[in-house]
């Protein structure tokens, strides 16, 4: 018998224990085990739809048990499933665990059950569904989600995942044009590094990131403001090839040089390769830079 058959056979069985009689737990405990088989099997056979049914009856199965722990696993594990042939069925079981992972939290006071661990479970659910929302292309979604997961995260102190959870919606907000919340975070991200040996060394580039922001904004009173505040946060930033460029390009965008703003980007850029989020940023910065040329040559 074949995997895929196998996995059939283990499935009308778990649905015949679920019809027949029997003692009201029992009966969906053994449902369960033959559902865990059947899905197992599924997966074998990389019948992924199949598989991430049968996980869903087994989530089921450990709701009517009231194993709430169990079923979010169930239902992960049927997310992993469906990744392969649908997006929005992951989502769907993933977003479930989590209110099931959340009320498990509710009951036993959560982020602080089994403290001896770091509880991640629900924050690294939360992200998983962040990354699917990204793999799709729906940003808002992914922002949305990748925010609850940066908060989950800090509420069990693991600072390094709650910082990438962050980034990731700055990234996406200065994408949507909203550069106040990118520089918010940026700067917030900044902050706290400084307090943290390791993470020092970060502090430049999340500076950087959130002047490049600024620069968009193209408010070069309040890019020079933000200059010195970030001096002032840093004293070493100023000794930066980071700190050069931005000063560089608000030097550039206030003498309204385009020549000079390419010159000065390129030179960065040939040292420290731009990665594509900056480029397009400063690309934005450069077309508006040229619009105002344009505006001004026109009315002379």
């Amino acid at each position: 018998m074949d995997l895929a058959a196998k996995g059939n056979d283990f499935e009308k069985k778990a649905e015949k224990k679920l019809n027949g009689w029997g003692i009201f737990g029992s009966k969906y405990e053994d449902a369960a085990d033959l559902f865990d088989k059947a899905a197992n099997n599924f997966k074998l056979a990389k019948s992924w739809e199949k598989a991430g049914s049968t996980y869903v009856k087994l989530g089921q199965c450990h709701l009517k048990l009231d194993s709430k722990h169990e079923a979010a696993s169930a239902y992960v594990d049927a997310a992993h499933c469906y990744k392969k042939t649908s997006t929005t069925e992951a989502i769907s079981c993933l977003a479930q665990a989590v209110d099931m992972l959340c009320d498990i939290g509710r009951i036993s006071m959560a982020a602080r059950y089994f403290k001896i661990f770091k509880n991640l479970e629900l924050p690294l659910t939360v992200q998983e569904i962040a990354e699917l929302y990204e793999s799709d292309a729906n940003i808002e979604k992914s922002m949305e989600y990748y925010d609850k997961a940066a908060d989950f995260f800090q509420n069990e102190d693991v600072t390094t995942s709650a910082n990438q959870c962050k980034q990731k919606v700055a990234e996406f907000a200065a994408q949507l044009e909203k550069y106040q919340t990118s520089i918010d975070i940026y700067e917030e991200i900044a902050r706290q590094s400084l307090k943290n040996n390791l993470l020092k060394y970060g502090v430049k580039g999340h500076l950087l990131n959130a002047g490049i922001c600024h620069l968009c904004k193209g408010d070069v009173v309040a890019i020079t403001n933000a200059l010195e505040r970030y001096q002032e946060m840093d004293p070493t930033f100023s000794g930066t090839r980071e700190y050069k460029l931005l000063v560089d390009i608000a030097a550039a965008i206030d003498e309204e040089d385009i020549a000079k703003f390419t010159d000065v980007v390129k030179e960065f850029d040939s040292m420290t390769p731009l990665d594509s989020w900056k480029t397009t940023l400063l690309l934005r910065v450069k077309e508006k830079l040229k619009a105002k040329e344009l505006e001004e040559d026109d009315l002379t």
